[in-house]
């Protein structure tokens, strides 16, 4: 200590007391206390930060990121893009006993209003105009035919509509079943006869199809849903899917309940040159 001179003792010593202070904080004791005590907010951990501090905080993480986003209420669990409803299993089974339902409650309300109009006296040309109670009944003679011509009309389009089966892995009927696999053998047959290729290379890949048979076995329609990221490919395998028919007639019991059937199935062309498809429900 002798070495060093006054000055260097006095620089030193203010040096330490400097640097003591930058490490001390004062704070106001109540307000760090309401941090814990009064905020509601959620301890999360984040992968991104922002330069800007968000004006109202939802959350507590280990850096600023000012969100955004349209939820009304709310916080996203998942850092997923939000992904369309997906129906399987019995859906498309369920969806089909909705319809029936309906179209058996319309054939119902078609006949009590045939009867409310049968019910009805007929109308008398000689009855005074002015009588309220005749007026009546021809108003709701009136209303009556109109809501029976609505009624009819709709019956008249839903008739003119094929009656379309969705075949999807729950269904459950032999008929449905059998016909479905002799689709695929010939669909399956067909792809690998006629193995996708352009320019001379083979094309591998998997894609979704919806295929629309109609009771004649004709294919009426094919649409890619899901495509395999080669437009070659995808129109391929329509063109596969097409020329495999026709896939024979409906049975009778298969008429009964539809006048066709649509198909959704995965379509996979493997790297041993083969067309392997399976039934899904997407």
């Amino acid at each position: 200590m002798r070495s060093f001179s006054t000055l260097q003792l006095a620089l030193g010593a203010s040096i330490a007391v400097h640097a003591g202070l930058l490490t001390v904080r004062f704070v106001d004791p109540e307000g760090f206390n309401r941090v814990f005590q009064d905020t509601p907010l959620e301890v999360i951990l984040v992968n991104a930060k922002s330069n800007d501090r968000p004006d109202k905080a939802t959350a507590i993480a280990q850096a600023s990121l000012a969100g955004g986003g349209e939820a009304d209420k709310g916080r996203a669990t998942t850092p997923l893009p939000p992904s369309a409803l997906t129906e399987m299993g019995d859906a498309a089974e369920d969806a089909q006993r909705k319809v029936e339902a309906l179209q058996q409650q319309q054939s119902l309300m078609l006949a009590q209003v045939k009867r409310l109009l049968a019910a009805l006296p007929p109308a008398d040309p000689k009855e005074a105009s002015d009588n309220p109670e005749a007026q009546a009944r021809e108003d709701k003679r009136r209303q009556l035919v109109k809501l029976l011509a609505e009624i009819e009309r709709r019956v008249n389009e839903e008739n003119a509509r094929p009656k379309k089966r969705y075949i999807s892995p729950a269904t459950r009927e032999e008929v449905y079943a059998v016909y479905y696999d002799g689709l695929r053998h010939k669909i399956e047959d067909r792809g690998t006869e006629h193995f996708p290729e352009m320019s001379g290379k083979k094309l591998y890949g998997e894609l979704t199809m919806i295929l629309t048979v109609n009771f004649d076995g004709r294919v009426v329609s094919t649409e890619v849903v899901d495509p395999s990221g080669s437009p070659a490919l995808d129109r391929r395998a329509e063109a596969i899917a097409r020329s495999a028919g026709p896939f024979g007639r409906f049975s009778d019991a298969m008429r009964r309940q539809a006048d066709q059937i649509v198909v959704v199935s995965r379509f996979r062309f493997t790297r041993d040159e083969t067309l392997e498809t399976k039934l899904t429900g997407q």
